[in-house]
């Protein structure tokens, strides 16, 4: 897809991942909606933030209609990124936290890309890429959730690229390994360093899957820190 001039929606902007990705975006003289909880510290003509919790429909309801709004409904591109984990034994999980992050990480990608497929038929193009870990991969102890979580999104965006196909819209997944980012402030004894991957790297490979020709469908793509300790 030819970037320029498109229209873009990424969530889970306020920071990390997703405020590269909008960075990025904006290089490529992209409009882009940012919707998130906390308005990041970052200002360009064309970014233009809504606050909103994916994990509430009513928000992202708000959301969507404010970007049509002042963008249009001709949005081509939806970047799920936000999302959370909550570390723990599967005994002692808070219910609540549970509920949490299938809400952000499973339903509100739900929300979000209802709400953007039918434009993006109407164009016969659009691509929706989701951000899930290798975490949706694999098993990780005491992550039972968040990783049940991220297994959602792999299944939900296998089976929606089958559907949409057929319509010109391509829908992919990532698979990041370990980023330094805030996603380990609130886990215990991890904590985010200099030889995790950066977000700037994972947002660069997610704008190029966006950037591939029309035809060309990148379904999967796993990225990990080559050396996640360093040199020996």
């Amino acid at each position: 897809m030819k970037l320029k001039n498109k229209v873009a929606v990424v969530t889970g902007v306020s920071k990390g991942l997703g405020l590269e990705i909008v960075k990025l975006l904006l290089e490529k003289e992209v409009k882009v909606a940012g919707w998130g909880r906390n308005q990041p510290s970052f200002t360009h003509p064309n970014f233009y933030f809504h606050t909103c919790d994916v994990a509430d429909e009513t928000q992202v309801e708000q959301a969507y209609q404010a970007t049509v709004g002042q963008l249009g409904a001709d949005i081509r591109i939806l970047i799920n990124n936000a999302g959370f984990g909550v570390a723990g034994p599967l005994e002692s999980m808070n219910s609540a936290d549970w509920k949490s992050m299938f809400d952000t990480n499973v339903h509100g990608i739900f929300y979000a890309t209802k709400r953007l497929i039918p434009a993006m038929k109407a164009a016969d193009e659009g691509h929706i890429l989701n951000v899930a870990s290798i975490a949706g991969l694999n098993g990780v102890a005491n992550f039972a959730g968040y990783v049940g979580t991220k297994h959602a999104v792999r299944g939900i965006s296998h089976s929606l690229y089958m559907e949409l196909r057929d319509f010109g819209i391509k829908v992919s997944t990532i698979y990041p390994g370990s980023i330094q980012t805030h996603f380990f402030d609130a886990i215990p004894g991890m904590d985010a360093h200099e030889h995790m991957m950066q977000p700037a790297d994972v947002a660069l490979t997610i704008v190029q899957t966006l950037e591939t020709h029309p035809n060309y469908f990148v379904v999967d793509v796993e990225c990990r820190p080559l050396r996640p300790k360093g040199k020996k």
